[in-house]
């Protein structure tokens, strides 16, 4: 039993987490076996979708999900039913603005700047060091 309060929270985190991942993964086996039992355009979408679910939520690998999906496929094709594709959905055509403003000249471009040519710089030589007068006099 976790005596510090940081140990005691993460334990409490930790019991939630596992339940989550427990959701998760069975609703990816629910989605499997229904896509087995009936090998349907809907059924590998949904299965396909529990994967991807799951990577965003970090359950399992984006490799393992797209290896996963692609033995979906392939059980698919194994079949020897033609999968429907499914149709693209439609995005909604942009609402065309209300009241045309006046007409604008074509916008141009600003012709692109040219990146400043670094100029030579020479080293300038070190300053001499001049003895002050009053050491000079010291001596």
């Amino acid at each position: 039993m976790p005596i510090i309060k940081s140990a005691k929270k993460a334990a409490r985190q930790s019991v939630k987490r596992n339940k989550k991942n427990e959701q998760i993964k069975k609703a990816i086996k629910a989605a499997f076996k229904a896509f087995k039992a009936k090998p349907t355009q809907e059924n590998l979408a949904k299965a396909q979708s529990e994967y991807d679910k799951a990577v965003k939520k970090g359950l399992i690998k984006k490799n393992t999900a797209a290896r996963r999906k692609a033995a979906l496929v392939k059980i698919a094709k194994a079949t020897g039913k033609p999968l429907a594709k499914t149709a693209k959905i439609a995005k909604p055509a942009a609402k065309p603005a209300a009241k045309p403003a006046a007409k604008k000249a074509p916008a141009t471009k600003a012709p692109a700047k040219k990146p400043a040519a670094k100029a030579a710089t020479a080293k300038k030589p070190a300053a001499k060091k001049t003895v002050s007068k009053a050491k000079a006099e010291k001596k």
